[in-house]
């Protein structure tokens, strides 16, 4: 898929099959999220694959935006490690950039996935980092929930002329 046509196509798609993903589909998928740019290129993102049924079902007991969790291939934990990059800003920058790509490669291959927020509502990182068992240092960032889409949605352009300012507001 042209990368102009998976920007301009990708959607949040929030039902899924029940299907697991390909191993070489996460794999990809992975990957794509750690070629995503980093400030002075500390590269602070660390990635925790949730496939098991129990933990999935807390996440999505906790988290009222991820109940389509259970139905989907995984959910995929963006974390940011606070010793690669103790400027919290660009560390959420570094790993949200992470998951755009995340997300854009989910959709060229053809799979459906959303970006469900973590950071920084903590009745959500909180239960994240026990649910998890993350170290102190890492921070739950956000979660891209991954599988075999059961939903088609239309495009939308989003571009809007009058939120475009050039030189000064």
């Amino acid at each position: 898929m042209d990368i102009l046509e998976a920007i301009m196509t990708r959607r949040s798609i929030r039902k899924y099959t029940g299907e697991s993903i390909k191993e070489e589909d996460l794999k990809t998928i992975l990957k794509a999220g750690f070629q995503a740019p980093s400030a002075h290129n500390y590269q602070p993102r660390e990635y925790v694959v949730v496939r098991d049924k129990d933990i999935i079902e807390k996440i999505s007991e906790f988290h009222k935006y991820a109940k389509m969790l259970p139905k989907a291939g995984c959910g995929i934990i963006v974390c940011g490690d606070k010793t690669k990059q103790p400027e919290i800003g660009f560390l959420v920058e570094d790993c949200s950039a992470s998951i755009q790509n995340m997300l854009l490669a989910a959709h060229g291959l053809g799979l459906g996935a959303v970006w469900c927020g973590l950071y920084s509502v903590e009745e959500l990182t909180e239960p994240m980092t026990d649910v998890l068992e993350l170290p102190e240092h890492i921070i739950p960032i956000g979660m891209v929930v991954v599988g075999v889409k059961d939903e088609g949605k239309r495009t939308i352009d989003r571009y809007d002329e009058s939120k475009v300012h050039f030189d000064k507001w």
